[in-house]
């Protein structure tokens, strides 16, 4: 049988994927990793006591199966795909994980759960972990960006669940060390389950959209890569003859971007991590309020008029929604009334009809701005506070905190892992997990993370 003609595109990938395992990643690099990968840890653990973590512990709990890697919610072994499941479901159970503006996902919820699963099946070590993790940024924003979607409105398929299900293959692929040719028939059982309808936001619980977002394509990514470990083999070349990946989904399909820059930019150096566990859109209006108050509760009669101007592309998503996370105007009245917006109370359902919260969002007028959407950096808001006497107070919030324009310090990345955390892992537990996580490149075996991920106990109940 002839050997099949490979298109450049595949040649490239393949390698780049197959030879990740035994390429080392500059300094710079591996410490944003070890960040993206300690936000993630915090949003899975916390995500285990929301409804979408709940549910995905529950439901991975009771398949059981070979005990492989952990699922954090659940407190037990299960085989790696199921257990990068249930993690996944933890770690977009609300809008605390990370996103990566330009490639239209959100990368960590899906990649790590993936990562950390085979790296726990497989014995590897920290180093191999963080190899793994920066490779499935690369390969979920490439492929995102090479179908060259329409903006996010008018796209038929979600970006949020196409891209990270590539990228959870990869770095899945990375750790068991798949060689080239394997990598290829990896890539085919990927495009193969390649999936995503954009109605995710409809799902009034964040219960669908965890799995749209996460779960999803992390157990396919995972499933991908463990098929063709175990002698699975496929189509060569699933970017290029008929009926290929980019036949399927590409609305402006541009496949030099699958494979344009691989190794010499990283596309976790684009990602952002939040300083506000709350809805990407929101993070600029939270930055302004703090900016115009220093922390500093407000009262509500010392409020006259609250006016927040925001992308006119994006206000619709957080515009006086149900859930609290995602409301800009309950966020912003927290925030004026608490100097601050912590975990806990951007997830009180019923602080959203707390009379002195009702009051001060009475005050607050939206507006949608065209000049914000066509800023840079993108995601900008302006946040003006009028005091009864008419003395206004403005301020623009341009590049937010946790961008790559202005990103945290390993402190303040630090300090947001540990809230997270340590009320469900103790003070103790979090903090020795947090510093086992700065050193993880140095870190024998990933398993050795199991027992700070163990939670006290399991609540099952609601």
């Amino acid at each position: 049988m002839a050997e099949p003609i490979l298109s450049t595109e595949i040649i490239r990938l393949s390698t780049y994927i197959a030879e990740a395992a035994d390429r080392p990643l500059p300094d710079a690099v591996m410490r944003k990793t070890r960040h993206h990968v300690l936000d993630t840890l915090g949003a899975i653990v916390s995500g285990t006591q929301l409804a979408a973590g709940r549910q995905g512990s529950r439901f991975t709990a009771a398949t059981g199966g070979l005990g492989e890697a952990l699922a954090v919610g659940a407190g037990v072994l299960l085989p790696a795909a199921q257990a990068a499941f249930a993690n996944a479901m933890a770690g977009h159970a609300d809008e605390t994980d990370d996103s990566h503006l330009a490639g239209r996902c959100h990368p960590g919820c899906a990649i790590l759960p993936a990562a950390l699963a085979v790296a726990e099946r497989q014995d590897t070590d920290g180093a191999a972990l963080l190899r793994a993790v920066a490779l499935g940024y690369d390969i979920a924003v490439r492929v995102n960006l090479a179908m060259g979607f329409s903006a996010p409105a008018k796209a038929r398929h979600s970006t949020h669940s196409i891209g990270p299900a590539f990228g959870a293959a990869a770095a899945a692929a990375s750790l068991l060390r798949l060689d080239a040719r394997q990598v290829r028939h990896m890539l085919s059982y990927s495009a193969q389950q390649a999936s995503g309808i954009p109605f995710w936001n409809r799902d009034p619980y964040h219960v669908e959209k965890a799995f749209d977002f996460a779960a999803m394509p992390a157990r396919n990514g995972t499933l991908a890569a463990l098929m063709v470990a175990s002698g699975f083999t496929g189509v060569e070349d699933p970017l290029a003859g008929q009926h290929n990946l980019f036949a399927a989904f590409a609305e402006r399909p541009d496949r030099a971007a699958l494979i344009d820059g691989l190794g010499e930019h990283f596309e976790i150096d684009r990602a952002a991590i939040k300083q506000w566990c709350v809805g990407s859109p929101i993070q600029a209006v939270l930055d302004a309020i703090v900016a115009l108050t220093g922390g500093a509760p407000q009262s509500p009669e010392a409020i006259g008029a609250i006016t927040i101007t925001m992308p006119d592309d994006r206000i619709h998503i957080v515009d006086d929604r149900s859930m609290p996370d995602v409301c800009v105007q309950h966020l912003a009245a927290v925030a004026l009334l608490d100097g601050t917006v912590s975990f806990a109370a951007g997830h009180d359902v019923a602080r959203m009809r707390d009379p002195a919260v009702l009051a001060m969002r009475s005050k607050m007028v939206l507006v949608p701005s065209a000049a914000l959407t066509a800023a840079v950096p993108a995601r900008q808001a302006i946040v003006a506070i009028t005091g009864p006497d008419g003395t206004a107070r403005l301020h623009h919030a341009r590049a937010v905190r946790g961008t790559p324009e202005n990103p945290m310090t390993d402190a303040e990345v630090e300090a947001k892992a540990f809230d997270l955390m340590a009320p469900l892992l103790g003070a103790e537990r979090a903090g020795r997990l947090v510093a086992a996580l700065r050193g993880l490149d140095a870190t024998t075996r990933v398993r050795d993370l199991r027992p700070f991920l163990m939670l006290k106990e399991i609540d099952d109940g609601r």
